[in-house]
């Protein structure tokens, strides 16, 4: 297996020249029947733009889409909102419904499901949107995504690999412009607000994240970048991340500044042999909690098992969480196309800590890293 540049896999249905929005919703309809669900409902979100490029704020105003196998999708909307949802890039798929103000939406959408039916709901979606579906059909009943189709948008196309590919290559850039700025002697706060600078500066039109925790607040994986003025001798980790181009980045690299000690090149060194180890069992096939456990073994044997205390990875693409989750229980297996965070870290308490993280993509013959900065100790002013 090799991280070397390898094409993007392309399984059935996927499309390098864009969104695939009718093999979607055709993949999402087979699902769910394979599921044993009467269809889907989807909501504002990640969900509703991966399906159908549309992009409607969440509102009081109930936005649902149902799927139902065999049948063409419905798109309920607002009223007023109806002409932005003819223009989604979907809409050719679609049969969209307005309702007006003074109506009940939920009374619209109930003769539309069958009334003893079990239906996907959006993990997203409102609670006040699904009570009013409930109280509408109290027969009805619902499960989230997540719970009862997790892989739904788990394996992506060859264009989504090179949405990420893309995304990742932009954060690598930040990472290389931000280690040739001064370190000692400014706060976490500064060093987070140059990171989102250059995120910005290369593509993403989003921010979501940028940890920078230096000294004892290394030892914390999602500290908030605070005050604390670095200094020299700190470990710093930094793990940042956005959108661009509607997919998501997210990288963590652990710097010095100034020279290490040997104790911290040791522990930096262990976690880097867990990345490349647990990057190395990435093939199609392998359960999900595989990937945990090897990545978890380098550590414990080298006596810092304790310190290793949150899952090895997790999937991305619309969001920067999502399914799969590289953790022990995960039985699911890894498919071509699947991309994730491969992440272990080491954190002592009250000294340092260190984690190293890459996305990487599930391919035919194993895996291919889409952050490529290096992995080694690297020095800071």
């Amino acid at each position: 297996m090799s991280d070397a540049a390898a094409p993007a896999p392309t399984p059935p249905g996927g499309s390098a020249g864009g969104p695939a929005y009718a093999d979607r919703l055709r993949r999402a309809a087979v699902e769910a029947a394979d599921s044993g669900l009467a269809g889907l409902i989807v909501t504002p979100g990640p969900d509703l733009d991966w399906l159908t490029g549309y992009r409607p704020p969440p509102t009081e105003r109930l936005t649902a889409l149902l799927i139902t196998p065999g049948e063409r999708p419905r798109l309920l909307v607002p009223a007023l909102e109806r002409p932005d949802a003819e223009r989604a890039p979907s809409a050719s798929s679609l049969s969209v419904t307005g309702w007006t103000d003074g109506q009940d939406p939920y009374a619209a959408l109930a003769p539309l499901l069958g009334p003893k039916d079990r239906y996907g709901v959006s993990d997203n979606a409102w609670a006040q949107h699904l009570l009013g579906l409930q109280r509408a059909c109290p027969g009805v009943s619902y499960g989230a995504f997540t719970e009862v189709m997790p892989m739904l948008r788990a394996v992506k196309d060859a264009y989504e690999v090179e949405r990420l590919a893309a995304a990742g290559a932009a954060a690598d850039a930040a990472y290389e412009e931000v280690t040739g700025l001064r370190f000692e002697g400014r706060q976490e706060r500064e060093v987070a607000a140059d990171l989102a600078r250059l995120l910005l500066e290369h593509g993403h039109s989003q921010v979501d994240f940028t940890i920078v925790g230096s000294g004892p607040n290394a030892a914390n994986p999602h500290h908030d970048a605070g005050e604390r003025v670095i200094e020299l001798g700190d470990m710093v980790v930094m793990d940042f991340g956005g959108l661009k181009d509607g997919y998501g980045s997210d990288t963590t690299r652990t710097v010095h500044v100034g020279q290490p000690t040997a104790e911290e090149r040791k522990v930096h060194d262990v976690v880097r042999e867990a990345q490349q180890a647990a990057f190395e069992a990435v093939r199609p096939g392998v359960a999900c909690q595989e990937v945990d456990r090897v990545a978890r073994q380098v550590i414990r044997s080298a006596g810092f098992g304790e310190y290793f205390i949150h899952r090895t990875g997790h999937g991305i693409g619309v969001t920067t969480h999502e399914p799969p989750y590289l953790v022990e229980g995960e039985h699911l297996p890894l498919v071509q196309g699947m991309c994730f965070s491969i992440e272990p870290g080491i954190y002592l308490p009250g000294r340092f800590g260190v984690r190293i993280e890459d996305i990487v993509v599930c391919t035919e013959s194993g895996g291919r890293r889409l952050n490529n900065t290096a992995h080694g100790m690297r020095v800071v002013a």
